[in-house]
Parts: C-alpha cells; structure tokens; sequence
C-alpha cells in the first residue's frame, strides 16, 4: 500500500492559512485534549486511511442529521495524570474521581454506539473501549460521597478511625462547653473555635492568667488570647494522633484505588483516546452544517471538479460568500486571470485547502454533485515571501520557491502560483510563466495559477494542456462580481480599477492613448466574450425563473384538482349517506311488511318467499345486512397501508368502498378483503389505514402510565443526591448511578437535583428523556419533595 507524504508544508500552511481552519474546527470540540487533537489534526497517510476517516465523519454528520448526535460531555484531562501513573506515580481524590468520569463516558459512547451500530458501524469500530473499565468506574464511584469527599464505606478501618476521630472530637468540645460555664466571667466571647489544628476559646488578654492552658495566638488588637484549656491538651493530642491515622488510611485507599488504575491503565488510555476523538469527529459534524460542507465523490485519479465552491474561511468570516464551479486536472494548468482584488487568489485558495481537507478527511466547502482526488502534497506560492535578512528581494524569493516546487512536482501534487513570476520585466516574465507552466505539466503536476500576461490567456486557448478561468468585473459600476467562469480569459481592468479608486480623468485618458493597439483589441474581444456570457447567465436565469414560476402554476393547478376531488368527493359522501338512509328504512318498511304478513296467518313456505325476495331486493341496493355510514372523503388521505404489516384480521380502509374492511388473505402484492357481506380482492396499493382508535402507550405519558409501572418507593439506596453540582458533573453522576441501579437490577430512581433556578432540573430532564435506558420519569410528588426531586423508571 502506498504511504502518502506531508501534504502539507510549512509554507502550504502558512500561504493557506491551514492552522486557522484547523483552530476553527477546534472551537465545535467540548475538551481540552479533543482541542489539542482538532489543532493538530493529522493528514491520512494512505489513500484507504482517507476514506475510512471520510466515512466515519460522514456517520458522524448522518447521526446528527437525524437527530443522534454522538454524546459528547466535557471531559477532564486526565493525560498528566495517567502519565504520572505510568511511572510508578499515585493520584489524587480528584484525578480518581476523573479516570472514573472517563470511564463512565466511555460506557455511555458504547452503549451508544451499540445502539447505532447499523447507521454508524466504522465509529463503533474506531470508538470501541474496554467494557471492563466499567467494574473499575463502580469501584472508584463507590468510593467517594456525592460530593466527591471520600466515603466512610471506601474501608472498614476508615469507617473505624472516623468514628474514633468524631468521638474524641465531640468529647473535646462537650469538656470546652464545661470550662466556657466555669469560666465565662473572664472569657471575651462564648464559642470554640480552632487555632494552628488546636481548639481554643477566647479569654481576656488581663484575665488569662485565672485561666490554666497554652496560648496559641492573640487577637490583631491584642485584647483577646486564644487559649487551649490543659484539661483538653491530652485530648487534643489524641484527636490529632487520629487525625493523621486517617490520613493515611485515606491515602492507603487511593494507593488502591490507583494500582487498580494501574492495572488497566492501556485500556483508561485508549478510553480517553477514543473520547477525544469522538470529540473531534462531533465537532466535524458541527462544522460541516454550521459551513454547509459536503462530502464528494472521491476518484482515483488527483484532480478536483467542484461545483458551487467557496472558500472556507471566507464562510466562517462572511453571511454570503459567492461560490464558483473549479475543475483542475493532472498534467493540465488553470489559468485564471481577471481584475486586481476580483477574487484570483481566493480560487486558488479554495482549491488548495479543499485538497488539504480531503486528506485529512475533512468534508469540503462546495455543492452537491462535486467530485475530489487525494492529492500527494500541495505546494504553493501565494503572497511576498520578501526577506531583508537573506538578502531576497520580492521576485528574488518568487523565483527561490518555484525553483524549489518544480524540483517537488510530481502526479499527485497540487501546484498553485500566485501571479506567477511577477515583479519583473512583463515580456521576460511571460515566456518564464510559460516555460514553467510547460515543465510543470510535463512533470504531471496539478497546476493553477492567476496572471495578468497576455500571452499565458493566449496560450491557454492554443494549447489543450491550459485552460482559462476568470474573476469577472462589473463595468458599470466598476466592482468585481467575484464569480469564476471557466474557460474564458479575464481582463486586468487596470484603468477601470484605478477609476475606481479615485484617478485623476486626466491621468486615465493618457493612460489610454499609450495603450499599444494590439492590447486595447485583446482587452475588446474579452469584454465581448464576458459580455455574452452575462448574456447567457441572464437567459439562464430567466429560463429558471420561468421554470419556477410554471412549477408553481402547476402546484397550484394540482392544488385546485385536489380541491375540485374533495368537493366532489364530499358530495359523494352526502349522496351515499341520503342513499343509505332510504335503503334503511326501505328495510324497515320490509320488516314491518313481514310482520303484517305473519300476523295474517300466511304458510311458512309463503313466509319463507316472501322473506328471501326481501333480502334479495335489500341485497341489491346495499353491500350486506350491517350496513353502516361511510367514513368521510377525507380518509382517502390516510396513510398507506405498509405492506409488511398486512395480515389476517388486520382492518384497513378501502377507498373504492369507501368503508372499512377487514384482511382475509394476503395474495402477493393483492388482498382479499371483507366489507361487511362483501369480498373482494384489491390491490396492496389502494389500501389506507384504518382510523380506529388506537390504545395509548403507556411510554407517552409518564404519570398516565404510572399505574402500569412498579411502585415507587423511596429509599437510601435508590436516591442519588445532586445539589450543589455543576450540571455536567451533575448529568454524569446520575448517569453512573442509573447505571448502577440497572447492575443492581433496580426499577426506580430518585434523583434529588432541588429547586434553585431549574436549570439542573431542565439539563437532568432532557438527559432522561432522550436516555433509552428510561421507561418513564416524573416530577416527585409532594411527599417526595416536589418538583424538587425525578423519579425514575428504569426498563
């Protein structure tokens, strides 16, 4: 397999402006290590490479298109402390406390990808973590209290000296209380507090001598000395013996807890990893809607045909950026000439970064139906590269880089000149542009340049290895249109441009007159060809406006048709239902007949006539014996049946009846159908569904379903607090605790967010509703704590 260069070098960065797109891209990620990767973004080193990036950005774009985002948290950066780790290091509370945040998002990522294998499964492959990292977030996450102080239950022997230390604490203040009693006459104030670790009490600087104990510290006036009573010195000593026993049970507890981290540290690594560059692969998805990108066909030979292309960076900076229609192909060059500030270098541009950004997998600033080749390397020449340290002057530097890219040129490599050898003897300077323009496509380079030599436009319409392009310039109102036309040459318009911008009248006609002859008739012959093409661009747009406007005769025609159907339909429906009320109550008529003729005594076989003619003439005029009202014209317009869910007993809506009906057999793609006494076959396509009411779900309203649902039941175990958190640490806590409750085959939750200003409440809410590991949650009721409180169902 070939392995690809650097497309990219320094001066491609620069000129381009590479680290700029990349910093944008940047911006759309949500952590700091996705940041760090989005600015420095790699380049595919294989073709294979390319596509596969492509593709997983790609499913990345679809999920979000369709509403699935990847879910993506701001994360903490975890990579000083795992290296730390890697060498024999330990951590802290809160770096423990991080690693099992990056766990749990890796399990949510998976779950998630689980879920969206079908639509996404390049991202699950690529974004696959260890699952075994989960017991580890359980085991971390159950070490620390909600509000992330280190649990009594992380060990017994914690639990034992925090006991030890509580106790001897409150003994020491129940005896402070005694001594604040004995001594209160001489003490400043009536309260314990705590001195250099020691508690103390505040007696009066004239009085402290009645008062037996060690002087800490005193007052900023001087008027008060904090006092240790002796009686409690020995107790003190004891509660600080306990307190550095705690300590290093504490630091014994993340010891562990960090050579459980140790022990899977290659799989936490590959987690965070995986993390940041679903990051960067969301932040894409962002990109590509919030810049319109696309994702073109990808051909195996390097060269780019892109329709309705713009400059990225321009769109990022600009509401309306003018897009152009650019093909370059190999061994070829596009010559694109046209005014000053007309938008030449911008087309080169576009055309450099769109090949930058395919192989870094990145979609590209242009329109539907655009098709891109890998390039190699792209190499460029674009601004003053002036140097006055290395003695370079503008041309000087100009002719240092193109002696350097011609030595690079190659299939495969995009080249692109900005005014190729300018900055020197015009006549020189074109038979330069051209010989390199020759040595380059003989090379089988890529190339595009922008030029105002005459004789490069001239060569591009003589030789099939040129090709002309150029920026337009309106000269009535003497600005450029910034459009590219393909294959016509672009005249400089220097005069009109210095018109523009405030030259004196008579400095322009004297200008003129030293126009050589031959040049003002190039210039003539241009403005026609523009001319005509305005010409087209105008008939091209009326013909589209035409095309609209008989678009929307033709909506609007079919829109009376509709309505013209529903009228007559609805006439229909008033003369079925007046035919039926007759037919009814001819029935009746019948019936009452019938009884008469029974009461006169008749025969049964002259009963038994009399009844099938009767029958037989109700039959004739009517579907069977239930006849019933049929249903409005408007079910016409329900949904089609779906062909996959017809079976027998399922009821349906038949049109040409006009009435419901029910499936007897499914005949390939016909129906046998019972309406009433009647059967008949029909077509699959002519079926509508029935409108009979459905059964609600129970999942589309919580407290409707409640019912359905076990019973809530409030305990310690099944209710995570959440207050005081920030509402991204908070949304992770719940999650890793609704995890739990599922381990732990739990079927309700309580989480207990507060009141405040609600915005815990509204994140932690949304996050449950679009969970699919949630049947059903409500506000607590005011036994619960209220609104305060979300009780949760889990499936």
């Amino acid at each position: 397999m070939h392995t690809l260069q650097d497309p990219c070098p320094p001066k491609t960065r620069t000129d381009l402006e590479w680290n700029r797109l990349l910093f944008a891209l940047a911006d759309r990620c949500e952590s700091t290590t996705a940041k760090d990767l989005a600015r420095a973004l790699p380049f595919a080193s294989t073709r294979q490479e390319t596509l596969s990036v492509l593709a997983e950005h790609e499913e990345a774009a679809h999920l979000l298109d369709h509403g699935s985002p990847l879910p993506i948290v701001q994360l903490p950066d975890v990579r000083d402390a795992l290296a730390r780790l890697g060498v024999g290091g330990a951590l802290g509370p809160i770096e423990l406390r991080d690693v099992a945040r990056i766990a749990g998002a890796g399990r949510a990522l998976r779950r998630f990808l689980s879920a969206n294998r079908e639509r996404a499964p390049r991202l699950a492959q690529t974004l696959a973590t260890d699952p075994t990292l989960d017991a580890l977030a359980e085991e971390i996450h159950k070490c620390f209290d909600p509000d992330g102080t280190l649990a009594d239950h992380a060990s017994p022997r914690l639990r034992e000296l925090r006991g030890e230390y509580q106790a001897s604490r409150q003994r020491i203040l129940n005896r402070m209380n005694d001594l604040m009693s004995r001594y209160e006459s001489i003490l400043q104030d009536r309260f314990v507090t705590e001195r250099e670790g020691r508690y103390v009490v505040p007696v009066r600087s004239d009085a402290h001598e009645r008062f037996p104990g060690i002087v800490h510290t005193t007052s900023a006036s001087g008027a008060t000395l904090f006092v240790e009573p002796r009686a409690v010195i020995p107790l003190g000593n004891r509660l600080k013996v306990l307190e550095a026993d705690v300590a290093r049970e504490e630091f014994a507890i993340y010891a562990r807890l960090s050579s459980l981290v140790g022990d899977s540290l290659p799989s936490v690594i590959a987690c965070a990893s995986a993390l940041a560059l679903a990051d960067v692969r969301a932040a894409v998805a962002r990109f590509a809607v919030d810049l319109q990108l696309r994702f073109p066909e990808v051909l195996e030979e390097p060269r780019l045909e892109l329709h309705r292309a713009r400059h990225p960076l321009l769109v990022l900076d600009l509401p309306n950026v003018i897009p152009s229609d650019l093909t370059v192909r190999p061994a070829n060059a596009l010559v694109v000439s046209g005014p000053n500030a007309g938008g030449k270098t911008v087309a080169l541009k576009t055309l450099g970064l769109s090949a930058l950004m395919l192989r870094a997998g990145l979609p590209i600033a242009c329109g539907d139906g655009s098709r891109a080749g890998i390039f190699e390397v792209v190499l460029t020449d674009v601004g003053d590269d002036q140097s006055l340290q290395k003695n370079l002057s503008t041309f000087s530097a100009h002719v240092t880089n193109i002696v350097t890219i011609i030595d690079q040129a190659m299939p495969g490599a995009l080249v692109l000149f900005d005014e190729l050898a300018g900055g020197t003897d015009p006549r020189e300077g074109e038979a330069l542009a051209a010989g390199i323009l020759d040595s380059l496509c003989a090379r089988g380079a890529t190339v595009a340049i922008t030029t105002h030599y005459e004789g490069l436009k001239v060569l591009a319409t003589a030789d099939d290895r040129f090709r002309n392009a150029s920026v337009g310039f309106n000269v009535a109102t003497l600005e450029p249109t910034f459009a590219v036309a393909m294959d016509i040459p672009g005249s400089s318009s220097a005069l009109a441009v210095a018109r523009r911008y405030g030259m004196p009248g008579t400095v322009l006609e004297r200008a003129d007159k030293f126009l050589d002859r031959s040049e003002q008739d190039f210039e003539t012959v241009v403005q026609m060809l523009h001319d005509e093409r305005a010409a087209l661009e105008l008939a091209r747009a009326a013909t589209e406006a035409k095309g609209t406007e008989l678009e929307a005769v033709r909506a609007r025609l079919q829109e009376e048709r509709e309505s013209i159907r529903q009228r007559q339909a609805t006439a229909l429906d008033r003369a079925t239902e007046e035919l039926l009320d007759r037919v009814k109550l001819a029935r009746d008529e019948l019936r009452t007949a019938t009884t008469k003729l029974r009461q006169k005594k008749l025969g049964e076989s002259d009963l038994r006539e009399a009844q099938q003619t009767i029958d037989r003439v109700a039959n004739e005029v009517a579907i069977g014996g239930d006849l019933e009202r049929r249903p409005p014209h408007a079910r016409e317009n329900a949904a089609i049946v779906d062909a996959t869910d017809l079976k027998k007993g399922k009821r349906v809506y038949v049109p040409r009846l006009r009435a419901e009906a029910e499936v007897l057999e499914v005949l390939g793609r016909e129906v046998r159908v019972a309406a009433g006494s009647l059967k008949l076959t029909v077509s699959i396509a002519e079926l509508r569904e029935s409108r009979e009411p459905q059964k609600p779900r129970a999942a589309g309203n919580p407290r409707a379903s409640e019912a359905k649902l076990e019973v809530a039941v409030q305990t310690r175990e099944n209710t995570c607090d959440l207050r005081g958190l920030r509402a991204d640490d908070a949304v992770s806590m719940a999650i890793s605790f609704l995890d739990r409750s599922i381990t732990d085959s739990r079927k309700v939750a309580y989480l207990l967010h507060g009141h405040g200003t609600g915005a815990l409440k509204d994140v932690l809410r949304k996050e449950l509703a679009a969970s699919p590991y949630v049947q059903a949650s409500r506000a607590g009721e005011r036994h619960e704590g209220g609104d305060g409180v979300t009780v949760v169902w889990l499936r």
